[in-house]
């Protein structure tokens, strides 16, 4: 039985945390006295590691403000979490936990997690809703360089063992879809994240979880029979 690996990106695919990453971005930066970002830019930088978004929301800014902005997100972010509880604060999309559970029950599917989070943001969301168990691999920012480099991927392949080709990236930001192109990895795009839809070009495009079965189907067509719909 050959093993395949299908990894997710967590904001804006697993789960909708753009009400509390907005509201920590307009408190970061009215913390250091500048003008907070339009909405549209604050989810064009979901998925990047937080380093790489201060400096791409605020190229104008010192380093040392940018570490600023850094820490005072954090924090926001930290308090609203604590305040609502992770599974309030960035609520799983709809049919996202019944489609993790059914993957996880088979045995020749192992599923991973490849995000822009810290490793205590994603723990958090782990215990928040339940998910302790269905992740065989977890790729953070803490310990990689910011999507689209494709470290987090490498490093997914090697603790699994499974072949690039046997793995899919499932994502909904131009950087999920680079970073998977970049170590060899087929595309899955989900339309309801930050990203437009039109700019991914993935492999395959869902418009519901109720699509994934047939998209693993076209990339492995041994699991047509075995993919529950």
């Amino acid at each position: 039985m050959t093993l395949r690996l299908v990894i997710f990106d967590v904001d804006g695919t697993l789960v909708d945390s753009q009400g509390d990453i907005i509201a920590s971005m307009r408190h970061a930066f009215a913390e250091i006295g500048a003008p907070a970002p339009k909405d549209p830019a604050v989810r064009g930088i979901i998925g990047l590691s937080l380093d790489v978004a201060m400096a791409r929301l605020a190229p104008d800014l010192d380093a040392s403000t940018h570490d600023a902005l850094v820490e005072a997100y954090k924090r926001s972010y930290m308090s609203l979490r604590a305040q609502a509880g992770a599974a309030q604060s960035s609520p799983l999309f709809p049919g996202t936990r019944a489609m993790l559970d059914s993957l996880a029950a088979r045995d020749d599917l192992l599923l991973g997690v490849a995000t822009g989070k810290s490793r205590r943001g994603l723990d958090k969301l782990i215990e928040g809703h339940g998910l302790h168990g269905l992740f065989v691999t977890h790729q953070v920012a803490d310990h990689h360089p910011s999507k689209p480099h494709p470290a987090m991927l490498h490093a997914a392949l090697s603790e699994t063992g499974v072949d690039a080709r046997d793995a899919v990236m499932i994502g909904d930001t131009t950087y999920d879809m680079d970073m998977a192109r970049a170590a060899g990895i087929s595309t899955i795009g989900v339309s309801w994240g930050y990203h437009p839809a039109a700019d991914l070009a993935p492999d395959h495009l869902l418009s519901s979880w109720d699509d994934l079965p047939a998209c693993l189907s076209r990339k492995w067509p041994n699991l047509q029979s075995e993919v529950p719909a």
